[in-house]
């Protein structure tokens, strides 16, 4: 019988579950009324991509319960036994952040893998992607899994897959992984008992490392500028290590936003914990106003991605996530021109604005584009292991996401929280603050406008909705309400050597240029505009006028 949904109908699979599930899961479904819901719950599989799982969490095969979690672990533990003969003693690291079932879903998989003959190192608390990452290349691991949803509302959990490097799986080896799991159509007969004896607890002295590590990446090395930093972790994993991480670097005035402080899966404090929202930032800020802080910085639940607000006269202003990666890029290759070499490379993706990439041309430093997703500059990363023609400096992506280090091969907003406080101390110390940093690179590069905006089509409905948006814009003649477009990128076909990926992009004749992907993790698509111009004004007015043009094209107002 196929439990996993795979050749029968919803309605057949959601009255297989009725019967053969638990009784807390059996009581959910059973309180289901809505024929529409039972399809979105039963119509198809919760995919498992290049970023693993992501979804609503519930009762079906299309959510986040415990028994996709285990079906997903089952999968991964076939695949390394395939992938790894004889090497699987090496085990795989779990770690987990503040979602609801979080912990229980890490555990669920740690008894999977334990009873499919695999070691577990599981941490006794939720930490941060970056120490995952670092956990997985530390103990020499064959595999990490991080049990987070990231960003997403607190509706959602997901599961992401390491490999061995310390990096998301890139897609030959997650198609691979997916074809293990799609194997596994038995959800009920899953094995989760015996070998307990497996798992091994991981805390401070593995998280104490981590910090170690982060640390080499430090400027000033304890010693900085003075700097009043308010921090927020949005009820997420970040709290600890990235306060432990501005205190080794010196900072002794760093207050925490106490509502935000406590980890909790139901974010009461916001409408999603995302530091690319203002709203999340909000509470900080105006902690900032009340206390004369320099600058606020916010973590997600799962600590990977960062965001800031800076003081700028009597107010505070956000730094994008394109903005900051520039500001990071000039601070890190000023501070450490002594040791550039010919070698050294800094890595943005497709969708990453120009700024960054300009300054560190004009500092002789290589710029290398990756495919969106950090788990290809990861990749880069271990490629660069065996490559002297590149040596890696600083990965990032505008998405507020940043690496300095090789310590791990995700972004980390922990590493990046210590070099974003000791960048804005540098500038402070010369009377200045990130804001006036910022034009600063503007009057010498010229301005930049980047914008990102992102469309929710949910359900089969919007997976069909985003699917005609794509081939229409490949298949019309955009030249209609895009006059100005110079050329157009397919990634669909395979550009400059990277791997295909469904993603159009539109240069312009003057630089500017505007990009078009569904998003692989979130039932979105995401419209990226880049917008050269003489000032913010003129940038802005190009902005609008493509934006609404896009939107009435396509329907998305």
């Amino acid at each position: 019988m196929d439990m996993g949904g795979h050749s029968l109908g919803y309605r057949e699979t959601y009255e297989d579950w009725l019967r053969w599930a638990d009784e807390d899961t059996k009581r959910e479904l059973a309180a289901v009324t809505d024929e529409k819901e039972i399809e979105d719950r039963f119509y198809k599989d919760l995919a498992f991509g290049t970023a693993g799982l992501r979804g609503v969490m519930g009762a079906g095969t299309n959510r986040m319960n415990a028994y996709t979690v285990g079906r997903a672990t089952k999968g991964l533990a076939d695949y390394l036994q395939e992938r790894y003969p004889g090497e699987t003693g090496r085990g795989v690291v779990i770690a987990y952040d503040s979602r609801l079932h979080s912990r229980e879903f890490a555990l669920e998989a740690a008894h999977v893998l334990c009873a499919a003959g695999i070691p577990v190192r599981i941490f006794r608390e939720l930490e941060p992607i970056p120490v995952l990452s670092f956990a997985v290349k530390h103990y020499g691991a064959l595999a990490g899994i991080v049990i987070t949803a990231s960003h997403n509302p607190k509706e959602y959990n997901g599961y992401k897959v390491y490999g061995p490097d310390g990096g998301q799986l890139v897609p030959r080896d997650a198609d691979r992984l997916t074809a293990c799991v799609n194997a596994v159509t038995d959800l009920s007969r899953i094995a989760k008992i015996g070998g307990e004896e497996r798992i091994t607890w991981l805390g401070e002295e593995t998280v104490g490392a981590f910090l170690d590590a982060i640390f080499r990446q430090s400027v000033y090395q304890g010693n900085p500028p003075p700097l009043r930093i308010v921090y927020t972790p949005l009820h997420g994993s970040g709290n600890k290590p990235v306060r432990a991480a501005l205190a080794r670097a010196g900072f002794t005035d760093v207050r925490v936003v106490k509502e935000q402080e406590a980890p909790d899966g139901t974010f009461p404090t916001v409408r999603s914990p995302n530091p690319e929202d203002s709203e999340a930032l909000a509470l900080g800020i105006r902690e900032a106003e009340a206390c004369g802080a320099d600058i606020v910085i916010g973590t997600d639940p799962d600590s990977d991605r960062i965001g800031a607000a800076v003081r700028d006269g009597d107010r505070f202003v956000l730094i994008s996530g394109n903005q900051m990666g520039a500001l990071l890029v000039n601070f890190l290759l000023t501070m450490r021109k002594d040791r550039l070499t010919p070698a050294s490379t800094i890595i943005k993706t497709i969708v990453t604005g120009e700024l960054g990439a300009d300054i560190a041309r004009k500092h002789g430093v290589q710029v290398e584009e990756t495919l969106t997703g950090f788990k290809y500059i990861g990749e880069k990363i271990s490629q660069y292991a065996d490559d002297p023609s590149h040596e890696f400096l600083m990965g990032y992506e505008e998405s507020y996401g940043y690496l300095v280090g090789t310590h791990a091969q995700d972004k980390d907003a922990v590493v990046s929280a210590m070099l974003i406080c000791e960048m804005a101390a540098w500038y402070r110390a010369q009377g200045m603050t990130l804001a006036d940093g910022l034009r600063q690179l503007y009057a010498e590069y010229g301005y930049r406008l980047d914008r990102t905006i992102s469309y929710t089509l949910a359900g089969k409905e919007g997976q069909e909705a985003i699917a005609r948006i794509m081939e229409r814009l490949r298949t019309e003649d955009v030249q209609r309400f895009l006059p100005d477009a110079a050329r157009v990128l397919d990634y669909a076909e395979g550009i400059g050597g990277l791997p295909k990926e469904n993603v159009l992009k539109f240069l312009l004749a003057d630089g500017s240029w505007m990009a078009v992907r569904p998003s692989g993790t979130e039932p979105k698509i995401k419209f990226y505009y880049s917008f050269a111009g003489r000032d913010e004004e003129e940038a802005a007015v190009r902005f609008a006028s493509y934006r609404a043009a896009w939107e009435k094209e396509l329907g998305l107002q």
